[in-house]
């Protein structure tokens, strides 16, 4: 056993375990800021928030140097049984769980609540990764179809607690799969539908007059004219100027495209005012500019932008943000926490930060090109892309480029589930790297 510590101990990735303990307390500080009460000035209260965070962080701690006392075979040998049992979790919540924030995606377990969402993160990479790493080679669609069960089905149960911000988080894993073979067409399909989505959006209160027609049409009609006309143009283009071997694959292609956009455009519509709430309507329209609700639900984004924007180059100094202070900016201390980075310490202070999250998730990528085991490759990646789409989400809903669908910045925000989903991923994969040496596939 001393042998096993000693080698644990030696091949430990330094880099990202410095970089955890660096974000996590840095996260702390900007907590206490966010929350901070005269009448509390102890960082260890726990009748604040950073209270509070003090106690999951030494939780979290002692898990970490737990899961390093865990041998990497056992770590696989779990991955069915904890996807089994967040997916058990995921199916109480509609039933049990206690709503926060609209969404119904809390269990409360004695005087502790808990999100299985965010342990759901960490149970779908374990497993999908287990499933991939026994592969020959990521093809065909009975090989596709499982790998997407496999992340679509915690994606269903957390919809029916109509959580949707976390439920497209479990997106990040598409970029896994592309590492593992996937076709970058299928990337280049999933752009162009959201592109399709975004301008389906911005037409769908819009009307166009047809002159020759002498009519009007709503704007989702006239973008399907607008594709119809494009497509039409192609079949003309590819009959004069393309080799007739290949024309049959190229009508085969546009013909798709024109039937799959006519479809596509009609299904989102009904999605978007038939499954999505209001809530989610409007945010989604305050974000393309289609809705002006600064007092409404644009008013923790509007509250964001300005908080950052007035911490200029260098910001305002610790605890001394007024926006941050006067409590204008909702659920700072959590979803908003960027925006106190912000105002404090400007823009050198969110470059700072943006900048060590991009060299985490590079350390991790870094760190699965290095295994001998397929295992620990592609479970670096998935960590890799949580943690990506995460902050890009994040930041993105703090400057008013993304829509607030509340996801936490990483390590940063205040919450002991994500702070505790967050570095199971990160200590699981310091304890699988740490193995690299004896590890053979």
């Amino acid at each position: 056993m001393t042998a096993v510590r000693d080698s644990i101990r030696a091949n430990m990735d330094r880099p990202l375990t410095a970089l955890y303990l660096l974000l996590l307390f840095a996260g702390w500080a900007n907590i206490y800021s966010a929350a901070y009460n005269p009448d509390h000035p102890n960082l260890f209260d726990t009748a604040m928030e950073y209270g509070n965070q003090s106690v999951w962080i030494v939780v979290c701690l002692v898990l970490g140097a737990a899961v390093m006392m865990v041998h990497g075979d056992f770590i696989k040998n779990m991955a069915v049984p904890a996807y089994s049992v967040s997916l058990l979790l995921l199916a109480l919540v509609p039933v049990l769980g206690k709503e926060v924030g609209g969404n119904t995606n809390w269990l409360q377990l004695g005087p502790v609540r808990i999100q299985p969402s965010e342990f759901a993160k960490f149970a779908t990479a374990l497993v999908l990764t287990r499933y991939l790493s026994g592969l020959q080679a990521f093809r065909g669609m009975r090989t596709r179809a499982i790998a997407t069960a496999i992340i679509l089905a915690p994606v269903g149960l957390i919809l029916l607690g109509k959580d949707v911000g976390t439920a497209l988080t479990f997106g990040a894993f598409i970029l896994v799969l592309y590492r593992e073979g996937l076709s970058g067409n299928i990337l280049l399909l999933a752009i162009g539908v959201a592109i399709l989505a975004v301008l389906s959006l911005i037409l769908r209160e819009s009307m166009f007059h047809i002159p020759f027609w002498g009519r009007e049409v709503s704007g989702q009609y006239f973008l399907i004219g607008i594709i119809t006309l494009t497509c039409l143009f192609a079949f003309w283009f590819i009959s004069r100027f393309v080799l007739k071997g290949q024309r049959k694959r190229l009508y085969g292609f546009i013909l798709f495209t024109l039937i799959g956009s006519a479809v596509f455009i009609s299904a989102f519509d009904f999605v978007f005012e038939n499954v999505l709430s209001e809530r989610h309507r409007t945010r989604i329209g305050v974000t393309l500019g289609l809705v002006y609700d600064p007092q409404g639900l644009g008013y923790n984004a509007e509250q964001s932008k300005t908080a950052i924007g007035s911490g200029g180059l260098i910001g305002k100094g610790y605890l001394k943000g007024t926006f941050t202070k006067y409590k204008y900016v909702p659920e700072q201390q959590t979803d908003f926490i960027f925006c106190t980075v912000g105002e404090e310490w400007g823009f050198a202070g969110t470059t700072l930060v943006v900048l060590l999250f991009g060299a985490l998730i590079l350390r991790c990528i870094q760190i699965g090109e290095r295994q001998r085991s397929r295992f620990t490759r592609i479970y670096a990646y998935c960590v890799a892309s949580i943690f990506f789409l995460h902050l890009m989400i994040n930041v993105g809903m703090a400057i008013g480029l993304a829509p607030v669908i509340g996801i936490p910045l990483p390590l940063f925000s205040y919450g002991g589930s994500s702070l505790v989903g967050f570095t199971l991923l990160l200590a699981t994969l310091v304890r699988l790297d740490a193995e690299r040496l004896s590890q053979l596939r």
